[in-house]
C-alpha cells in the first residue's frame, strides 16, 4: 500500500515539493513516519492514547529534522473540522479506519473539506465484495454464505497493512462497498481517481507465519494483482484514492 501511494503522489505533485499531510487514524504512526522522512509535513491524529504513546516514542527516536516535521493531535477523524481549516491538507489519509466507523459519509465528507484543491484521500478499506472468500478458502461454508448478504464481519487478529496494531479480535466491523464508496466520493467533491487492492494472495496466512525467503518476489505478485484485473477486486482490503476538485 505504501508503494501505491508514492505511485499516487509522484504522479500528482512536483517532485521534492513539500506536501503537508494528514493522517487521520494514524495508529502507531508507521505511514505518517514513513511521509515525515521523505521530507513532508505531517499532522497524524489519534484518539487511542497507548498509540499516541508508541507513536512519540517512535518520533522521538527520529532525528531532529524528521521530529521537526511531524506533530500529533490527539482526536477523532470525525472532529477535523474543529482542529483545522478547511482546505489545510495537500493529502489526507484514512488508512483502517472506516471498518470501526458505523456511519462513514461524515467523516469521509469532513476529510474532503479539509483537502486543498487537487488534494489527494488516500482511503484503505475491508472489501465488502469479497467478505465470502477467506472463509470460503478456509472450509468455513457457513460462514462464506453468510457473507455474501452483509457487509458486516469479525475479524481475526492480525497486524494491518500500515504495519501497525492487530485488529481487535472478537469485535464486529463493517466493510466497504467499491461502488459505493466511488458514489460517496463523487458526492462530497473527491471523485475516485484510482483503486488498488490490497493483500490478493495473503490475507489466510496465519498471525505467525514467517516471511519467505522470496518476500520480494511475494511483494512483486502481490503489487502487480493489486492493480490488475480481476484479482484486484477479491483483494481482502481495497485502497481508494480520491482527488479534490
Amino acid at each position: 500500500m505504501a508503494r501505491q501511494l508514492e505511485e499516487q503522489i509522484a504522479g500528482r505533485f512536483p517532485v521534492g515539493r513539500r506536501l503537508r499531510v494528514l493522517d487521520v487514524g494514524m495508529g502507531q504512526g508507521t505511514q505518517a513516519l514513513r511521509l515525515a522522512r521523505a521530507g513532508h509535513q505531517v499532522t497524524g491524529l489519534e484518539r487511542d492514547r497507548t498509540m499516541i504513546s508508541v507513536a512519540r516514542e517512535a518520533l522521538a527516536a527520529e532525528p531532529e529534522g524528521i521530529r521537526a516535521r511531524m506533530r500529533i493531535v490527539e482526536g477523532d477523524g470525525r472532529d477535523t473540522g474543529v482542529h483545522f481549516l478547511p482546505g489545510s491538507f495537500d493529502v489526507v489519509l484514512c488508512h483502517g479506519v472506516l471498518m470501526y466507523v458505523e456511519e462513514p459519509d461524515p467523516l469521509l465528507a469532513g476529510l474532503a473539506r479539509m483537502l486543498a484543491p487537487g488534494g489527494l484521500l488516500s482511503l484503505l478499506v475491508r472489501n465488502g465484495d469479497a467478505l465470502a472468500l477467506r472463509p470460503g478458502l478456509s472450509g468455513d461454508w457457513s460462514t462464506a454464505l453468510a457473507s455474501f448478504d452483509t457487509t458486516a464481519y469479525l475479524p481475526h487478529s492480525r497486524t494491518d497493512s500500515n504495519g501497525g496494531t492487530p485488529t481487535r479480535l472478537g469485535l464486529e466491523v463493517r466493510a466497504d462497498r467499491l461502488a459505493d464508496l466511488t458514489a460517496t466520493l463523487a458526492g462530497i467533491g473527491a471523485p475516485l481517481h484510482t483503486w488498488y487492492g490490497v493483500r490478493v494472495f495473503t490475507d489466510t496466512a496465519a498471525d505467525d507465519a514467517e516471511p519467505p525467503a522470496d518476500v520480494e518476489t511475494l511483494l512483486a505478485a502481490e503489487e502487480r494483482a493489486g492493480r490488475t484485473d480481476p484479482y484486484r477486486a477479491v483483494a481482502a482490503l481495497l485502497h481508494l484514492c480520491g482527488v479534490r476538485g
